[in-house]
């Protein structure tokens, strides 16, 4: 493959000081990310007080069900916001998501839950995408370090945020509000949506825009992404591996998802994912790391909260503390790390580092038994924090800076959906091995006691994870010492394969080429066309004619408003 992509036209983008609007425009995304985030970042701690209310049996899917709808409409957003336009797309995603809360607020069961959740994620999917999109298409990417810094800082500083507030509201039995507490934020980022993105809007009738879908393609991916997700989830949780239960949703999910690859790279006229995102060896190396990063990081923020409160009696407001040292630490790194690609115009180097720390730091936490002291677990996690940080900020620019800048919408919907595929990767083979390990590990007299013996835990899911944790502050020794010590064990083998998935994504990061970064935007979604089709309208008919008779003779002085499509 190679990274010599015929440069896009240049195009006059917004360069030098940025005006009141543009900081507007740029605040609104980060309240809109600042949704997805608080929600996706806190929920963990607060699982063991919802399924012990809503008395439900699979917490998988609480996790998964909001992974999975916000994974399988991530390519559609993408292609949603190249043919309506960005605002029209960010707007509904703002409403889906508000509904979403609403019903997961409400919710009395756990299948109202899960189905809450699922409403939410296709909501928090366009939110994940979209401020990403727009920033690309404002931001030239040579100068878009410290901006994607400032929206990383946004997430960090949420994941620091949202397991406070959802460990409190869950200590007070309160954690309905988790999900009402975004209605406002919701309100507040719908009026500056409407407000401050006056975007460019792409012409043509309702009907023109959707014929230009690739409905073929979106279902395509959309199923092949539902079945392997379940199959997924199911594996080592609710069914063996070897079960057809398994099996058949992955090898189905398998086919359909090669055979959307192949489709929209053979047959599709307006194609989601162009085949040419991936006809350069930089990006599929940014692609493959932005795929690894979050299985680990995913992980982490699930399952090392179950680490605090099974072995050190953590509550959940608790463990909410403890694991600030990963969100304090992440917060300014990924605003740094940013900050560090457009001072220094490359980024492998930041990567290369990352990788090394991350990997030193998830070695490292394998080392953690039951009796290990609190200050050690939280000086390891800084160095795991850290490694991620810089990651988190820094591989969106290999898999951009070889693209043109037409397939920014393409090329970023289809980041966020590796990194919100990874996410459920990250969830389900956690919970997989937990089940697993907890099953064998656990003391017979505790299975026995609480969950009717060996044969019961072995078929289930939920209480051998979240709702026996409560029960472990209960116990007295050497029983509790024992189940202490199964847990720590089973997070442990988690940890060791969070260290060998992360190597993966060291060795992708060598496949990095140097590629220098865009100094221009696209000027079709550039802001500034809308800035000056105002003043051109306020200079009166006289002057508009005079500027129509220039732009006969010169196309390049007035560009078209029109945005073209990215094919």
């Amino acid at each position: 493959m190679s990274d010599n992509l015929a440069p896009p036209r240049p195009t006059t983008g917004l360069q030098g000081r940025r005006d009141a609007r543009f900081w507007l425009v740029f605040t609104s995304l980060c309240v809109s990310l600042l949704l997805s985030a608080l929600d996706f970042t806190g929920l963990s701690i607060a699982l063991p007080t919802i399924i012990n209310e809503l008395h439900g049996d699979n917490f998988v899917w609480v996790g998964s069900g909001y992974a999975l709808a916000s994974t399988a409409i991530l390519p559609l957003s993408g292609g949603l916001a190249q043919i309506f336009g960005r605002r029209a797309i960010m707007i509904g995603s703002l409403v889906l998501f508000a509904l979403g809360s609403a019903l997961c607020g409400a919710a009395q069961s756990m299948n109202w839950l899960i189905a809450a959740r699922v409403v939410q994620g296709l909501g928090g999917g366009g939110l994940l995408s979209l401020p990403n999109i727009i920033v690309s298409d404002i931001v030239p990417l040579a100068d878009r370090g410290k901006y994607h810094g400032f929206i990383g800082l946004t997430w960090a500083l949420a994941s620091a945020i949202a397991p406070l507030v959802g460990g409190a509201l869950a200590s007070n039995g309160q954690w309905r509000w988790f999900f009402y507490l975004n209605l406002p934020v919701c309100g507040v980022a719908l009026t500056m949506a409407v407000l401050f993105l006056n975007l460019p809007t792409p012409p043509g009738t309702l009907k023109e825009k959707l014929g230009r879908m690739d409905w073929i393609g979106n279902l395509l991916c959309i199923g092949g992404t539902t079945a392997f997700v379940i199959g997924l989830t199911w594996g080592g949780v609710t069914h063996p591996w070897s079960s057809y239960q398994v099996l058949v949703p992955l090898i189905l999910g398998l086919v359909v998802l090669t055979s959307f690859i192949a489709y929209e790279g053979i047959f599709a006229k307006h194609p989601i994912i162009p085949w040419r995102l991936l006809q350069n060896r930089t990006s599929v190396s940014g692609y493959i790391q932005t795929f690894i990063n979050p299985i680990a990081v995913v992980a982490i923020l699930y399952y090392f909260p179950v680490y605090y409160q099974a072995c050190m009696d953590a509550t959940a407001i608790g463990a909410s503390v403890n694991g600030l040292s990963i969100s304090l630490t992440m917060a300014p790194t990924v605003a740094l790390a940013g900050i560090s690609v457009t001072v220094f115009q490359r980024y492998r180097t930041q990567i290369w580092i990352a990788w090394c720390l991350f990997l030193t730091g998830m070695g490292t936490f394998t080392i953690l038994h039951a009796d290990t002291a609190k200050s050690v677990a939280i000086g390891i996690s800084v160095l795991i924090s850290v490694g991620a940080g810089i990651l988190y900020a820094v591989t969106y620019f290999p898999v951009l800076s070889p693209l043109p800048v037409s397939e920014n919408a393409h090329a970023l919907a289809f980041f966020g959906f590796c990194r919100s595929f990874a996410g459920v990767w990250g969830v389900s083979i956690g919970a997989a091995i937990l089940q697993n390990e907890l099953a064998t590990r656990l003391p017979e007299e505790f299975l026995i006691q609480f969950l009717g013996g060996a044969e019961d835990a072995s078929s289930s899911n939920i209480n051998l994870a979240y709702s026996v944790i409560p029960v472990i502050r209960t116990l007295h020794d050497p029983l509790k010492h024992q189940v202490r010590v199964a847990f720590a064990d089973s997070v442990a083998v988690i940890w060791k394969a969070m260290t060998g998935v992360v190597a993966i994504g060291l060795l992708a990061s060598l496949l990095m080429r140097d590629v220098p970064m865009h100094k221009y935007v696209d000027e079709n979604w550039d802001i500034q066309q809308d800035q000056r089709r105002v003043q051109l309208e306020s200079t009166g008919a006289s002057e508009m004619t005079r500027l129509g008779e220039i732009k006969q003779g010169s196309s390049s002085v007035l560009p078209s408003l029109s945005p073209s499509r990215a094919e």
